[in-house]
């Protein structure tokens, strides 16, 4: 199994974790296991996509090192609006941004804020309901994803996650 799959899984199985009362460690762990699934959801597929085949294995590792959790919801922030970035939606014909990959953009933003909510803000308990709110949000994230795997805009988007940042300049 893929280490996004197993973040995603155990996000679950946290968020399930002592059934009567459960502890915040359990629920903010549950929280930020739903954010990295995505995170590393997406950084295995531009990887992958940019640096294809079994004998690239090792140059995907260094390449995933490159990605930048606040430049990438800088990109996905434009994905999950109504065209995306303007510079890369020249790569697709400028057509608004499908609406299962603006969801995938506007998952992986509400689940980066609510890590690092759940991370830093100890004055806010995380409740049961919100840690499988958010593993919801984050397995409906892989859906979206997977209906949309391999299309430009999936493919624009993959790169915007890499080089948003530079193309601002």
């Amino acid at each position: 199994m893929s280490l996004h799959r197993d973040l995603l899984k155990q996000a679950r199985i946290l968020a399930e974790k002592e059934p009567k009362k459960p502890l915040q460690a359990s629920l903010r762990r549950s929280v930020s296991a739903s954010y990295y699934a995505i995170f590393h959801l997406l950084v295995d597929e531009a990887t992958r996509m940019l640096l294809s085949g079994s004998m690239r294995a090792d140059l995907r590792v260094c390449l995933a090192r490159a990605f930048r959790h606040s430049y990438m919801k800088q990109a996905a922030v434009q994905f999950a609006s109504r065209s995306g970035p303007v510079r890369l939606s020249l790569g697709f014909d400028s057509e608004s941004v499908q609406q299962e990959l603006k969801d995938v953009a506007d998952a992986f933003v509400q689940l980066q804020e609510a890590r690092h909510n759940a991370d830093y803000n100890l004055a806010h308990s995380i409740t049961r309901r919100e840690a499988f709110d958010l593993v919801e949000l984050a397995e409906e994230a892989f859906r979206n994803w997977n209906k949309v795997k391999g299309t430009l805009q999936a493919d624009a988007f993959l790169v915007g996650l890499l080089v948003y940042q530079q193309l601002q300049g």
